[in-house]
């Protein structure tokens, strides 16, 4: 007969049992969108012969779009300093699915009114040494995201990532759009490489520092559209990109360079625990409107940390510096865009950097002149700071929170409105910090913010709505430095409204009609067209007045009557590397906005979706005349049905405005 002590060795060898084939056996988890198409799969298992992953019991998540995969059993995890937690992972429990219903009202972007509808499904985890894992999946109608928490609430620790798992298994057959993340240099990286168009799933990066965000990728049907990106970066983590190689498709996250930042600050994220960490994110749908007029980056975000926003006013804004470079040092040419600006109802003039060495009078005579036309004055700051060893005047007056706050307080009680601020070249977690201590101080002050030189937006124009616009794009200051820009924007300025642009506000500076140091091949239509085609809450128009006076009298009202922060915004038409056209409303009236990437005429079909609620309406057509510099004005009756063509010329573009007849 066996002893009480065998009965019980027994027991627990066989409960023991239990618990291995448990651990052993697959499980599995789901999430699913509101509207039911999008579905993410959670599994923990060993798929160590799938993709050439790891051996051993590891997470990983799937996404599926109307039941096609869009992307492919993908790797989850952290390691930290002292544990691994990627692999040998049990689950404690998966939370039940809470359903997400969220409107908020957004003083500037691509639509006001915001609706975020989502269901999000947790795991708790244990991993190596029971430290505790916990990973929110969110699958809402127009992608999904996910974040990584360390629960465990120890004050006094800290924690630092080593590396994380996180992968995005791509379809091998489909393709991409994606922009190689820059040398380290001076100025860069400041997320201003060219994007290759339509290349083959999987192809390096043809820069070793990786892919930037956000990547366009499609199925090979083209039946699902994806972007990735990440939200809601805040102060306890660095801004992350893709590695430059994919095997078999996999793209895995990476740090920023050690040698970013002028080589200060670490490139691995730390902590005190708990820790939550961003969002990473993939823009989801079966076609490209589904994309580009998503919210979801800034949906993810906290709510607005303002509690009276009624200062926050975006604008247009006349701008010296791009026909002029050494104007900002010039009271009287400032004067000068000043008048402008008032002539033509524009509500900022920027004085662009070294208005520290101004001549010919004084800043405090600009401010006084401002005053007197009803112009704001926006003033350019560089970031710098240990991060940069850039030159341009001011600097140093960011970096310290005292000395920061003072400049803030003296721009308050000079009456300047805004600050662009230049050159932060790093995506370290030091410099990330740096982002939110000016955008907290300058809300303290009521000062308005752009970024230059900059990160990508992360969605922080929801909780720092005086965040108005962020560069982050190789843009039209181009055309001064670089002898293959006018080659290469018609195509770019097709991609970015499908890339860049969808996930936050993009501070190009349009309309760049002179001829400056490399000849444009875009038209005088399409060089328009940007100013309504890039959302910015503040638009810098780049060229002299000169140039916008000798407009025809058309393409001028348009200028002075074009909104910034757009009530809802729709894609007419476009594929990215080709054309697009797009309509943003603004109250009652649709302004229309399109360019032609390509070296050849172009007719585009504006076919109106069921958005536009309108029976009939006054349709306006700005398009190319019979030349580059010329304009075709047409004026419509149309009703609803009816889709007019639109001929664009070779690198070519339209604008217009569709309003209800009075």
């Amino acid at each position: 007969m066996a002893s009480r002590w065998q009965v019980v060795i027994g027991l627990g060898l066989a409960w023991f049992g239990v618990l291995e084939a448990a651990a052993a056996a697959p499980a599995n988890w789901t999430v699913s969108s509101p509207n039911e198409k999008i579905k993410v799969v959670i599994r923990l298992a060993d798929l160590g012969k799938q993709r050439d992953y790891p051996s051993g019991r590891r997470l990983y998540y799937r996404v599926e779009l109307n039941g096609q995969t869009v992307v492919d059993d993908s790797p989850l995890g952290l390691t930290l300093t002292d544990v691994d937690l990627s692999r040998n992972l049990a689950v404690v429990t998966a939370l039940p699915p809470k359903s997400i219903e969220e409107r908020y009202a957004a003083l500037h972007g691509k639509r006001r009114e915001r609706l975020h509808q989502a269901r999000q499904l947790t795991l708790v985890l244990r991993g190596e040494k029971g430290r505790a894992l916990e990973v929110d999946f969110r699958a809402s109608n127009d992608g999904v995201a996910f974040r990584y928490r360390l629960p465990e609430r120890m004050p006094l620790a800290t924690a630092m990532v080593a590396a994380e798992a996180t992968g995005f298994a791509l379809p091998l057959d489909g393709r991409m759009w994606a922009h190689p993340a820059d040398h380290v240099t001076v100025y860069a990286p400041a997320y201003e490489t060219y994007y290759e168009n339509e290349i083959p799933i999987g192809t390096p990066s043809p820069i070793t520092n990786g892919w930037s965000y956000p990547v366009l990728f499609r199925t090979a049907n083209a039946r699902a559209w994806g972007l990735i990106t990440e939200a809601a970066l805040g102060t306890n983590y660095c801004g992350t990109r893709l590695q430059s190689q994919a095997p078999q498709g996999v793209y895995r996250l990476r740090w920023p360079a050690p040698d970013e930042g002028h080589n200060t600050g670490s490139p691995f994220p730390v902590s005190t625990l708990p820790w939550e960490m961003p969002w990473r994110v993939i823009i989801l749908g079966d076609s490209l409107a589904n994309i580009v007029e998503s919210t979801l980056v800034e949906d993810l975000c906290p709510p607005s940390a303002l509690k009276n926003t009624d200062w926050v006013k975006p604008g247009r804004v006349a701008w010296s510096w791009w026909s002029d470079p050494p104007s900002p040092q010039d009271a009287a040419k400032q004067k000068q865009f000043v008048d402008f600006a008032a002539e033509m109802g524009w509500e900022y003039v920027l004085v662009d950097a070294n208005w520290t060495l101004m001549d010919n009078g004084s800043l405090g005579d600009v401010l006084r002149h401002a005053k007197s036309k009803e112009v704001g004055i926006l003033l350019w700051y560089n970031s710098g700071g240990p991060h940069n060893i850039v030159t341009e005047k001011p600097r140093d007056g960011f970096t310290y929170r005292e000395v920061r706050r003072f400049e803030l307080e003296w721009l308050k009680k000079s009456g300047v409105k805004g600050i662009k601020v230049d050159f932060f070249q790093s995506d370290k977690q030091n410099v990330i910090q740096l982002y939110h201590q000016i955008l907290q101080d300058a809300a303290d002050y009521q000062i308005l913010v752009n970024f230059h030189g900059c990160t990508l937006p992360r969605g922080w124009s929801r909780t720092y709505p005086h965040l108005l616009s962020m560069e982050a794009v190789r843009g039209a200051e181009n055309y001064i430095f670089t002898g293959d820009f006018p080659q290469r924007a018609p195509v770019q300025n097709t991609i970015t409204p499908f890339t860049r642009n969808v996930v936050g506000p993009m501070d190009y500076t349009p309309v760049a009609l002179t001829e400056h140091n490399h000849k444009h091949l875009t038209t005088y239509a399409h060089e328009l067209a940007l100013a309504a085609l890039f959302e910015s809450a503040w638009v810098h128009f780049a060229d002299k007045p000169e140039a916008y006076r000798a407009l025809p009298a058309e393409p001028k009202q348009w200028l002075k009557d074009l909104p910034v922060a757009w009530d809802d915004t729709r894609l007419v038409a476009g594929y990215p590397g080709q054309f697009i056209v797009l309509a943003r409303r603004k109250g009652s009236v649709w302004h229309l906005a399109g360019v032609n990437g390509q070296n050849q005429p172009r007719e585009v079909r504006l076919e109106f979706g069921s958005w536009l609620n309108l029976a009939q309406a006054e349709l306006l057509v700005m398009s190319d005349g019979a030349d580059a510099r010329t304009f075709n004005v047409q004026r419509l009756n149309w009703q609803r049905g009816q889709t007019p063509v639109v001929k664009m010329l070779p690198y070519g573009g339209l604008v217009g405005t569709l309003q209800q007849k009075p």
